[in-house]
């Protein structure tokens, strides 16, 4: 009966072939079109971005502007960018989205809800409580740049062109210094303040930089190391050069800038450390959520949630607790964690082993969870002792889509004596492998993906990623020592503790030392680490957030795709399908997620 009612299907076709053939052609030709027109619109924006950011052009292996640093947080610079994002929605209402393809839909969406978001960045309600603080000890270009340009980051310096275009960047960036005291005191006419403790932040980094003598600065490094083949007469042009512009251009630029916020700014800066405690912070705060998660949720149903996932955690700590036969009490047990010499490492090197051991272990078993691996390498180091009081336990910065400069993974060997070992796998896998460099690499290694989604995302998207890599784990046989299990909810915890404490500094009144506190009564943090956790949270507000309702919706998809596809879930395909098509939205995700379930039916 099945073949009888095939044959008669096949024939009905071939008598409608004719129609039927011309009705799918054209349907067929319409889709390309629109893709076609789609795929211009990206090329296009992203020439054009990369014009106007240069270096974003450099991190990703493109000199064609080398020369420049670019003219960011001037007027110009926010103008072009609004009109771009203005085009860009236009653009989007001529191209037919029905008639896009599955992916090309995902990409559709993600552009449109980029552009919309930069737009509601750029309007005046939000520049006039941002622009006026350019920089803090967490963000800014005071601390990103010495790095970048010491021949260790992003910029090249493979020939002598390099070196040149080097020190034109150095012209602007001194004029991007000079321009941040112009916006810190427009700040100051409209009453817009960052807080006391990060200014002192800041001038405390500041200050690091100018003691160094000119041999010992990042920004004397390339000097260091000259490649071969350059010429005798290059050399010591280029010494004299580098040398000149350090301590005629760049020094004094930095104490400018260290002496305005010392002496004029700092005074007026607001004690309180909470947006709610700045003008218009409360409504900046909703904003910065809303952008963080990319979810429409509220500060006191995130701050609820952090309370109940930190409840959860500390009964998982406890079990640990008795499963390794400690007498005392959960507090207690933190203190032995934080103290015991048994969780030390004893040097920088020592600390540095032990990642790179981890690493290995990691790398024999990733297949497991992952049918594609990065092609770009790995390389593991602690951060340069001249901003690692600053910056927190670890962090990646990405390589080049073709593998050529390495994905790096930081960790802080700052105070080593409160460096504990328990964390170290979990530290790993977050922001190595799999999470930040898997995350990363997979995304602008597909060459398929329009550039936006190879190398653009959202905070919630990529830190929920590394944060649920975290949990992977359990499924690698990686946390069977009940210390490094311990070290794992130590980790889960910090992101739970976050959507409390943010929350608590920027909604609820909280104080730093109200914040600090918490941290410690509830993890095994040392007070060094929690400290710094704070004064991040205050200077970046929201960025903590995402961690937790990132993972939360990643675990909450696999457990559905799990339930729904029973046998045929293959973790290592979910894990494609996250990874795919970059970060995206966790809206946007859960259908892609959806759609594939059903498809996989």
């Amino acid at each position: 009966m099945k073949m009888k009612r095939h044959i008669l299907l096949l024939s009905c076709a071939a008598l409608l072939s004719p129609v039927a053939a011309q009705a799918q052609t054209t349907a067929t030709e319409t889709a390309a079109t629109e893709s076609q027109r789609l795929t211009a619109l990206f090329a296009a924006d992203d020439a054009a971005s990369l014009e106007r950011n240069p270096l974003n052009a450099m991190f990703r292996g493109d000199v064609r502007y080398a020369d420049r640093f670019g003219d960011f947080i001037s007027d110009a610079y926010f103008a072009n960018e609004r009109k771009a994002a203005e085009a860009n929605v236009e653009a989007l209402k001529s191209i037919d989205r029905d008639q896009l393809n599955a992916t090309d839909k995902i990409a559709y969406d993600v552009f449109k809800q980029n552009q919309t978001d930069a737009l509601k960045g750029l309007s005046k309600e939000i520049m006039d409580l941002t622009v006026v603080r350019p920089l803090n000890h967490f963000f800014g270009f005071h601390t990103f740049y010495p790095t970048f340009a010491s021949g260790q980051g992003a910029a090249p310096f493979k020939t002598v062109l390099d070196y040149d275009n080097n020190l034109k960047r150095h012209k602007e960036f001194i004029v991007l210094m000079d321009r941040s005291i112009d916006r810190f005191r427009q700040g100051m006419a409209t009453g817009v303040f960052e807080t006391q403790m990060t200014i002192t932040n800041v001038v405390d980094q500041l200050n690091t930089q100018l003691a160094q003598k000119t041999e010992e600065s990042p920004y004397y490094g390339p000097i260091l190391k000259f490649p071969e083949g350059f010429s005798d007469a290059d050399k010591a042009r280029l010494t004299a050069e580098y040398r000149d512009i350090i301590e005629t251009g760049l020094y004094p630029a930095n104490a400018r800038l260290r002496d305005f916020l010392r002496d004029s700014y700092l005074p007026l800066a607001r004690e309180q450390v909470g947006l709610s405690a700045m003008k218009g912070g409360e409504a900046l705060y909703q904003y910065l959520i809303e952008q963080t998660t990319t979810l429409p949720l509220k500060a006191d149903d995130i701050h609820n949630l952090g309370l109940s996932e930190v409840a959860r955690i500390t009964s998982g700590m406890e079990a640990i607790r008795q499963e390794v036969g400690f007498k005392g009490t959960l507090p207690e047990f933190f203190d032995h964690l934080r103290s015991d010499p048994k969780f030390k490492l004893a040097s920088r090197d020592a600390l540095t082993q032990g990642y790179y051991d981890i690493g290995k272990i990691v790398d024999a078993k990733i297949s497991t969870q992952f049918k594609y691996l990065p092609k770009a390498p790995l390389e593991i180091k602690p951060y340069e002792e001249f901003r690692e009081k600053y910056e927190a336990g670890g962090s990646y910065q990405s390589g080049t889509p073709d593998g050529s400069r390495a994905g790096i993974f930081y960790f802080n060997a700052y105070d080593l004596p409160s460096r504990t070992t328990p964390g170290m796998t979990t530290l790993y896998l977050h922001e190595g492998a799999p999470g930040h460099h898997f995350q990363i690499s997979i995304a602008q290694e597909n060459e398929k993906l329009p550039a936006f989604m190879r190398f653009g995302g959202n905070t919630a998207y990529v830190e929920g990623w590394a944060l649920y890599s975290e949990t992977l784990g359990y499924d690698m046989g990686l946390f069977s020592d009940p210390y490094q299990r311990f070290g794992t909810l130590s980790d889960e915890m910090l992101r739970a503790m976050r959507l409390v404490v943010d929350t608590g500094l920027h909604s609820k009144g909280w104080t730093r030392e109200q914040a600090i506190d918490y941290m410690l009564a509830n993890s095994d943090m040392g007070k060094t680490d929690a400290t710094a956790e704070v004064e991040r949270y205050i200077a970046i507000p929201t960025q903590a957030l995402a961690y937790k309702i990132g993972t939360l919706t990643i675990l909450r998809l696999k457990d559905k795709a799990k339930t729904q596809l029973g046998k045929k879930f293959d973790v290592r395909e979910f894990h494609n399908q996250v990874l795919n098509t970059g970060a995206l939205p966790l809206t946007v995700l859960e259908k892609k997620i959806d759609d594939w379930i059903a498809a996989s039916k």
